[in-house]
């Protein structure tokens, strides 16, 4: 295995990445022979990886870290680096090699305090001696006063040190930044390519595999999910049926609720167990005594953990919901391939039925109206409308047509 094993229908990024990645090995070694640095290069200090959900825009940035580390035999012989066993490739890619941050946020936001933090950090020379690696897989969620820090660091960057930015597209990051990165685009992955690797890698069974990859449309650890979670696969037949429940006023508020109970008890579960270890490693850390009394003075930071677990439990919750209303699109999306004829596969063959009751009992018309009022709805979630006023809205809408 090579560290790009994961990066499923990405040829030409691999290829990018895999250039790039030798180039700056050559910087390495003339600079630690003392030797002039090659005159054109591909590497470069920052990189914008951007792609729809589930195309791997994570995966292409965390392998491409691991390869700059890489420090296995065969690139000691001028071979591609990235071999997915030395030491360096190893631990770049497991979250725990000294000179690879990778940086992912369960909150609504990355703040102003966290990106300094960083650009700090990005000063520093790398330890192992090769390349300092710094991932942002949320860089869509940095408040703009962030970006403007962040800026400063992307813009006087230090020697080799790289910057990989994540973002589903171009514009969710600050024209300042991205007109300094080098941009890649990942595109969904096949349905077959999806299967193939959830066979080879999950070890899951030919069958259900090529059912989560096309029913996630080629959203890799969406599929992966749904083909090993039983409570994955209730919560989308649940929301898959939900365009069958919105005949009256009544059918539409209760299924706006059940759609807002199944993504607050998702945010629960995911909460659950994380929340009581961090809880209970606080309290061993601030001295927590016999019968569970805390040290004075320790309150403050008890409160800043509930909080921030708060938050946290807000964005798995709106995760949670926009999931839904992403497989409630896929669904209208079928209703409209049926009512125009169209020979594209689709993605929920396994409600079939309902597919046609709802193609059968509407127009092409009609359907996209319903499609661009689940996309109002995620806009809506997006300017932090109250979740349950949002869905019931869209409740509505689809019952109007």
């Amino acid at each position: 295995m090579t560290v790009w094993d994961d990066l499923v229908g990405q040829d030409r990024v691999r290829e990018s990445l895999a250039a790039a990645a030798r180039d700056a090995a050559a910087l390495v070694t003339a600079g630690a022979a003392g030797a002039e640095p090659p005159e054109s290069s591909r590497m470069t200090h920052a990189w914008l990886f951007t792609g729809p959900p589930g195309a791997g825009r994570d995966t292409a940035a965390r392998a491409f870290a691991a390869a700059l580390q890489c420090v296995g035999p065969d690139r000691a012989l001028g071979g591609e680096p990235g071999c997915g066993f030395c030491d360096g490739c190893h631990t770049a890619l497991v979250g725990t090699h000294a000179d690879v941050e990778i940086v992912r946020t369960d909150l609504l936001s990355i703040g102003v305090k966290e990106t300094r933090e960083l650009v700090r950090r990005a000063q520093l020379a790398p330890a192992g001696g090769r390349w300092q690696a710094i991932v942002l897989e949320d860089a869509d969620r940095l408040t703009e006063g962030a970006g403007n820090v962040l800026l400063k660091g992307v813009e006087e960057p230090a020697t080799r040190t790289v910057w990989l930015l994540c973002a589903p597209s171009v514009e969710d990051v600050l024209p300042t930044i991205r007109s300094r990165c080098r941009h890649l685009v990942l595109r969904t992955p096949s349905v077959d390519a999806v299967a193939d690797v959830l066979i080879r890698r999950d070890g899951i069974e030919p069958e259900a595999a090529r059912s989560a990859a096309r029913a996630t449309q080629g959203h890799i650890e969406r599929a992966r999910r749904l083909a090993t979670d039983e409570r994955a696969r209730a919560r989308r037949n649940t929301v898959l049926r939900l365009p069958l429940r919105v005949d009256d006023v009544g059918g539409c508020l209760r299924a706006a609720q059940e759609l807002i109970d199944a993504a607050g008890q998702d945010a629960k579960e995911a909460a659950e167990e994380v929340d009581a270890k961090e809880t209970e490693d606080l309290r061993a850390a601030l001295g927590a005594q016999s019968g569970g009394r805390m040290p004075r003075g320790t309150a403050g930071a008890m409160k800043e953990l509930a909080d921030r677990q708060k938050r946290r439990s807000t964005r798995t919750q709106r995760d949670s919901l926009d999931l839904a209303l992403t497989d409630l699109t896929g669904f209208y999306r079928d209703v409209l391939a049926l009512q125009l004829g169209s020979r594209v596969q689709l993605a929920n063959e396994d409600v079939r039925d309902a597919l046609d009751g709802v193609a059968a009992g509407s127009t092409p018309e009609r359907t996209l109206r319903r499609m661009e009022a689940i996309g109002a709805c995620r806009e809506a979630l997006d300017r932090n409308v109250a979740p349950l006023l949002a869905v019931e809205a869209m409740a509505m809408a689809l019952r109007a047509g």
